[in-house]
């Protein structure tokens, strides 16, 4: 019996030692944090409680379960977010372009008398680069042209202001007559005007005078104000054309000074270019204005207008503004015409001028300018346009000169770009470095002047090439 129980105890000793292994066994595979089973699958039932009163029930049939959203870049399409980096890109060249027009704007009187100086210079440096060649000096040479270029000036300018006041009384008497002819003709035409209205418009106007006399006499301020800067700008254009033709060469060497370096070949194999062109336009404007002044003037005075030839200097002047220029001159003379000599002869006066600027366009233009001045009617018109909105008068004279210039340069520097990504290329694959295959010489740019001697006809004497242009304006502006 003793024995029985003694086992028995044991036994229950073993089953203990055994349950109590197991047990830290168990403790020893959890973690000290997890709560206590006491769920099936190791969960408490607080938390299978609280999860099932969470859980989330199928969406219906009718509406699928929504798709997780992309990012707010990726969701944009894609010519959008190109148009949004260009617009605001715009924006900013924008701003740049408005702040450089304001700077111009302040400085309207240097940039006017420059750019006339400029021209003057593409007009001039011919003549004292021929002058040069014939045996002058440099200072000779340049004394010479800058004063016989600008009393020629000074006396075409005298013998328009001569002109019109020996013929303003004439010209008052006719403008008179007319007056009273088209009176007569709105009386007694279709338009049954009475003359209780003509007296009416008359008093209206006399009325419009009388109350305004001080706004019109602060125009005439305004105006001795711009005579005044007037005068200061030509005396400014002055200086810039005699420094121009005296020391062209050098101006344009210092600036290429500001050219980056990897740039400044280019710039300086543009410069002569850009002259040549300058130059052409100049000159063949000079003669095509000519043409056209002559001819006109001529027409004119056989059908005895009055200022036949302040007219035709008018239209000489205005020449300078492509097609806007002819317009206004042709109108302005059929006007005079009409006023003073009746309505025959202000068709005949249409008629001359329409026949010369016709022979202008399709002969003259082609024929004198050709292929050195390629800008498209398009681009002249809206050029001309934009010039007169921005800076008036010498905002469209210097417009057509400006896209001309800006073309030639733009073609070479693409030009010379790919002929400079073709050598490296050529270098990159011949043996022997900077050659051509087979060891040939590796051709300059397109359009480079084939001898020294062509490059110093376009901008003066001297080579082109990051030394400069040329001598006297003579390099000039592009000198």
């Amino acid at each position: 019996m003793t024995s029985s129980l003694d086992r028995l105890r044991t036994g229950m000793r073993r089953m203990a030692a055994r349950a109590a292994e197991w047990r830290a066994e168990a403790g020893a595979e959890r973690s000290p944090n997890d709560p206590p089973t006491d769920a099936p699958g190791g969960v408490t039932r607080d938390a299978a409680e609280e999860a099932e009163q969470l859980r989330v029930p199928p969406p219906p049939v009718y509406a699928p379960a929504v798709s997780a959203r992309p990012e707010p870049a990726a969701a944009v399409p894609w010519g959008v977010r190109v148009a949004a980096e260009a617009g605001w890109r715009l924006l900013v060249l924008a701003g740049v372009v408005f702040v450089l027009m304001k700077i111009v704007s302040a400085v309207s009187l240097v940039v006017v008398a420059f750019s006339a100086g400029v021209l003057i210079t593409a007009l001039l440096q011919p003549t004292t680069r021929r002058l040069r060649r014939w045996g002058m000096g440099q200072g000779s040479a340049t004394a010479l042209t800058f004063i016989g270029g600008f009393v020629i000036m000074g006396l075409v300018g005298w013998f328009v202001v001569w002109q019109v006041m020996e013929n303003l009384d004439t010209l008052t008497d006719k403008v008179q007559a007319g007056i009273e002819e088209l009176k007569s003709w709105a009386l007694e035409g279709p338009f049954h005007v009475s003359e209780d209205q003509i007296n009416d418009i008359a008093s209206n106007l006399s009325n419009w005078i009388g109350n305004n006399t001080n706004e019109l006499t602060s125009a005439g301020l305004e105006g001795v104000g711009y005579l005044v800067e007037f005068f200061s700008g030509a005396f400014l254009a002055m200086f810039v054309t005699l420094f121009l033709l005296y020391d062209g060469r050098k101006i344009w060497a210092w600036a290429l000074k500001f050219v980056p370096s990897a740039a400044r070949e280019g710039v300086a194999g543009a410069g002569p270019r850009a002259w040549r062109t300058l130059t052409g336009y100049v000159r063949g404007t000079v003669i095509v204005a000519l043409i056209d002044a002559v001819f006109i003037g001529i027409g004119i005075y056989f059908l005895d207008v009055p200022m036949a030839v302040p007219l035709a200097v008018f239209i000489f002047l205005f020449a300078f503004i492509p097609i806007i220029g002819a317009v206004i001159s042709g109108a302005l003379a059929v006007v005079v015409a009409l006023v003073t000599n009746g309505f025959v002869t202000a068709l005949l006066v249409l008629a001359v001028v329409l026949a010369v600027q016709q022979i202008e366009s399709h002969v003259l233009q082609p024929f004198i300018l050709g292929r050195l001045v390629q800008v498209h009617p398009l681009a002249v018109v809206l050029a001309v346009t934009g010039g007169s909105l921005i800076a008036g008068i010498p905002g469209a004279v210097v417009a057509v000169p400006l896209v001309a210039v800006s073309n030639t340069v733009v073609v070479y520097l693409k030009a010379y770009a790919e002929e400079q990504a073709r050598r490296q290329v050529q270098a990159a694959g011949a043996p022997g470095g900077g050659g051509g295959p087979g060891g040939e010489a590796v051709p300059g740019p397109p359009h480079e002047p084939a001898s020294r001697t062509e490059a110093g006809s376009g901008a003066g004497e001297g080579s082109s090439g990051s030394s400069g242009t040329g001598d006297g304006a003579e390099g000039g502006s592009g000198g």
